[in-house]
């Protein structure tokens, strides 16, 4: 397999360039990133369409990673709570090294082939979970271990990597191989790659979302209450749905716990105090 993820950048000096050099440079870089994402919109789709009813009949979305990987799938995970209101354990970010990884590498913790699959047992496992591999080389042991063991008791799987033909994409049932070219910094795969990876992983989890219903026209009608913030743009959100006064929707949606239940509980009792 040809690591695109490791060739050497196509830029050379880098430290002799100017601080606006730099960042053009990357940005420059950077716009390859969406069309890479662009040509495998059909095959992200496609395991869109065989999440979401997994996820009706009680399914998980199970991201499993290391490093900057493993970081951007604990980082989607932890978003869908509170944007659409959803259990914590509905969508589970997995990283090599366990949670201290996420701020400080663990040494070797990505060459353990057999972790994952424990890491994933800790939180039980249904046939109708699905678990995606996140690994930009698609040869980290510990994603591999893991999506293999996965497909192995039954579960959905799918990969995302940067390197075309890899072993993550022979190992899965949906391979999205999202090939950027070589990064700016040769082989720091938190740029391009990880971008990448970001892109894919917002699709995937908001596309699911909303097919699971938890978005109505294009409002996050079940986010939490979590600041003023939320609670103003909630407020907002109610009186577009029925036209009551800033202070009538403030009420419901604090007495109702989230846009949808308010605006229900409005239509519903119409008329009636």
């Amino acid at each position: 397999m040809k690591k695109i993820t490791e060739s050497t950048s196509t830029y050379e000096n880098l430290e002799q360039m100017t601080a606006l050099e730099l960042v053009a440079n990357i940005n420059a870089e950077d716009h390859k990133v969406a069309p890479a994402v662009q040509q495998k919109l059909e095959q992200i789709a496609a395991l869109v369409d065989q999440i979401v009813p997994r996820m009706r009949e009680g399914g998980r979305l199970i991201y499993i990673g290391a490093g900057t990987s493993g970081r951007l799938g604990i980082l989607d995970a932890s978003e869908c709570p509170p944007t659409y209101g959803v259990p914590h354990d509905w969508v589970i970010g997995l990283i090599a090294g366990g949670d201290s990884a996420i701020r400080k590498a663990v040494e070797h913790a990505e060459d353990d082939k057999e972790q994952a699959w424990k890491d994933i047992q800790a939180y039980g496992f249904s046939t109708l979970d699905t678990v995606i591999g996140i690994a930009a080389s698609g040869s980290t042991p510990y994603v591999l271990g893991g999506v293999q063991k996965a497909k192995e008791m039954g579960l959905l799987t799918a990969g995302i990597s940067c390197n075309p033909d890899s072993p993550l994409g022979k190992a899965v049932d949906h391979p999205l191989e999202v090939v950027v070219g070589p990064e700016f910094v040769t082989g720091s795969t938190r740029m391009k790659s990880g971008t990448a990876q970001k892109l894919v992983l917002n699709m995937i989890s908001t596309a699911v979302m909303i097919k699971l219903g938890r978005v109505k026209g294009n409002k996050m009608v079940d986010m939490q209450l979590s600041n003023a913030k939320l609670v103003d743009r909630g407020t907002k959100m109610i009186m577009e749905a029925t036209g009551v006064s800033y202070e009538k929707a403030n009420e419901l949606l604090l007495t109702k716990g989230s846009v949808r239940n308010a605006t229900e509980y409005y239509y519903k009792n119409k008329g009636v105090d």
